[in-house]
């Protein structure tokens, strides 16, 4: 929805698991490849993913703003988990709007009050 779109510009990743070399050579490294595969090169854009059989990762301009987007992150799957719960057939919004959600609020030319200075 469009709470979502305020925040991540796009679908919030899931990454897949590590494999077996990956988990018994240097793991915590082996994560962040996994997390930089699945998000490319615009991180702030996507402030948060799910590593499959281990959880949420968030981040942001500081540790401030990464446990915001945590939040922001758990908030946005209660609305979906509910949203599918009461309309398994819902979509979701279209890009169109989720582009002018997300640049409204982050683009260079934002408009939204909770732009950064």
């Amino acid at each position: 929805g469009t709470t979502h779109a305020d925040y991540f510009c796009g679908d919030v990743p899931c990454a897949r698991s590590l494999n077996g070399a990956e988990l018994r050579s240097n793991y915590e490294a082996n994560t962040g490849k996994v997390i930089l595969e699945k998000i490319g090169d615009e991180p702030l854009k996507i402030p948060g993913i799910l590593v499959k059989n281990h959880g949420v990762f968030t981040w942001g301009r500081d540790a401030e703003n990464s446990v915001f987007h945590a939040a922001v992150l758990e908030e946005i799957a209660k609305m979906n988990y509910l949203t599918l719960t009461l309309h398994p057939q819902a979509e979701g919004v279209s890009e169109e709007l989720l582009d002018v959600h997300y640049e409204r609020k982050h683009g260079k030319n934002a408009t939204y009050g909770q732009r950064k200075k």
